[in-house]
């Protein structure tokens, strides 16, 4: 569609550069390479808090505006017009495709940190991601709300030799797999593809069955043979 009329394509492109916010423009030039950032792959919404921007960004896909959402979305039980999501990142954060990081997110990557998304992943609101190793996810991927995924304690435990016993381990996800709201996955821990996690649940152990539903605390399978759509 073209517009013959100057001032249609000068509001159209104020209302562009309202919906993407300066941050958007400032943290795609701050992480990606020029040819990357002028495409704004990355929008921002203004209720984002950049607490920490030390780490570094890989987009591993094709690029295009708006492959990455950070911060939007509406979810009714949540007011999003005073829900902040939180950028904590000091070591790697990987891309893999689209991405939906709903409001009230918080991302926290440490300085040796990975933390990979994989194409179409998508969280709704209010869940947060610790990675000081590694979190990984496959494509498919939905996390509801107030969900917690971490792969430290955070604070060292040390045995009476001076040895640390709860050292950070990684957590790796599969394909199409769907994390119910209040749930908490812990260090250590991989989810094979095609799993559902109910509500409330907790994940302190690896899964062994793919395509099953997993709920409780700790969760144990409830249901095999399963499919579920995004």
């Amino acid at each position: 569609m073209t517009y013959s009329n100057p001032m249609k394509k000068i509001g159209l492109y104020l209302k562009f550069l309202k919906r993407i916010s300066i941050r958007s423009l400032y943290f795609n030039l701050k992480y990606l390479p020029f040819k990357q950032a002028i495409h704004l792959p990355i929008l921002i919404s203004r209720k984002v808090y950049l607490r920490r921007m030390s780490g570094k960004i890989k987009l591993d896909c094709p690029i295009s505006s708006g492959l990455v959402r950070l911060g939007f979305g509406d979810i009714g039980i949540f007011d999003d017009k005073v829900s902040r999501t939180i950028w904590d990142v000091s070591g790697t954060v990987v891309f893999k495709g689209r991405t939906e990081i709903g409001h009230g997110s918080k991302i926290a990557v440490g300085s040796n940190g990975v933390l990979i998304l994989g194409e179409n992943f998508s969280i709704s609101a209010e869940t947060s991601i610790v990675a000081y190793s590694r979190v990984q996810f496959g494509k498919d991927c939905l996390l509801s709300w107030d969900v917690l995924i971490m792969d430290t304690d955070l604070h060292s435990i040390r045995n009476d030799k001076g040895e640390v016993v709860n050292p950070t381990k990684p957590i790796i996800i599969g394909d199409n797999v769907w994390i119910g709201s209040r749930s908490m996955i812990l260090k250590g821990v991989q989810i094979p593809n095609n799993c559902v996690i109910g509500a409330n649940s907790m994940v302190n152990k690896t899964l062994d069955i793919g395509n099953g539903v997993y709920a409780g605390n700790p969760v144990k399978l409830i249901k095999e043979n399963i499919t579920w759509e995004f």
